[in-house]
C-alpha cells in the first residue's frame, strides 16, 4: 500500500448525464481563435492557419450550479462559450459537454505585448466552468448551435459548424503532438461576442442535444 506525506486530493469528475458514473477528468486541452468571427473580433487574422493549444489543470473544473468569486488580480474577466469534448478509450469521443473559457483579459493583454505565455490569463482556479457529459452515441452535432446568455440576454451565438477546425481535425492534430488519454477534455474556441462578467451576473451556455452550463459570479 501506498504511503502519502499527506492525503492526495480527491479526484477530479464531472456528473455523466443519464448515469450514475462519473466521467473522470484527467487533462484539460484548448484550442484558441477556433471561430473566424472571433478571431476578428479579437484583432487577428481569420484565415486558416495552424491551430493554437493551451491547456488548463484539471483542477480549475466547475460544476453547474456553482457561485464562482470574481477571480483575484484582474479588472477584466471575460467569458468565452465552447464546445467540450470528452475523450475516452482509445482517443474515442466519450461524450460531449458545454463549457465556458473564463479568461483574465488584461493579463492575457499584459502576455501578449511581452510575448509571454497564456498561463496566469488561462490556467487559474475556476476558470473551466463545465456542463455534465452528455454520451456521444446517437448524437450529431454538426449544425448545432451554441449560445451563452448573460443574466438572461444572449450575448454569445453561433453554429458548431463555424469551427476553422473540426472535432476531428481537433482531436488528430493533439493525438500527434499530445499524450491525448481517456479521461481529457478539449475545450475546442468560442464563436464572437465574448465580453466581461461582473460581481452578480449569471452566466448559461447551452448547445442544442447536451446538458447546460450555468454559473453564478460573487
Amino acid at each position: 500500500m501506498t504511503k502519502f506525506a499527506f492525503p492526495p486530493a480527491d479526484p477530479i469528475s464531472l456528473p455523466i448525464a443519464g448515469r450514475d458514473e462519473r466521467f473522470p477528468v484527467r487533462r484539460i486541452y484548448c484550442i484558441g481563435k477556433n471561430y473566424a468571427a472571433h478571431v476578428k473580433e479579437m484583432g487577428g487574422d481569420a484565415k486558416r492557419s495552424e491551430p493554437v493549444f493551451f491547456t488548463k489543470a484539471a483542477e480549475t473544473i466547475v460544476h453547474s450550479g456553482a457561485d464562482i468569486p470574481y477571480p483575484p488580480n484582474t479588472k477584466d474577466v471575460h467569458f468565452e462559450v465552447e464546445l467540450v469534448v470528452a475523450i475516452g478509450p482509445d482517443t474515442s469521443i466519450f461524450g460531449y459537454g458545454v463549457g465556458i473559457d473564463l479568461t483574465r483579459r488584461d493579463l492575457q493583454a499584459s502576455a501578449k505585448s511581452s510575448g509571454g505565455p497564456w498561463a496566469r490569463a488561462k490556467n487559474f482556479h475556476r476558470s473551466a466552468p463545465c456542463s455534465a457529459i452528455t454520451p456521444a452515441a446517437g448524437l450529431d452535432l454538426s449544425h448545432a448551435r451554441i449560445v451563452l446568455r448573460k443574466n438572461g440576454d444572449i450575448v454569445q451565438h453561433g453554429e458548431l459548424s463555424d469551427m476553422i477546425w473540426n472535432v476531428d481535425e481537433i482531436i488528430a492534430r493533439l493525438s500527434a503532438d499530445m499524450d491525448l488519454q481517456a479521461g481529457d477534455l478539449i475545450y475546442t474556441g468560442t464563436p464572437e461576442g465574448v465580453g466581461p462578467v461582473r460581481v452578480g451576473d449569471e452566466l448559461s451556455g447551452g448547445i442544442e442535444g447536451l446538458e447546460r452550463i450555468t454559473v453564478r459570479f460573487v
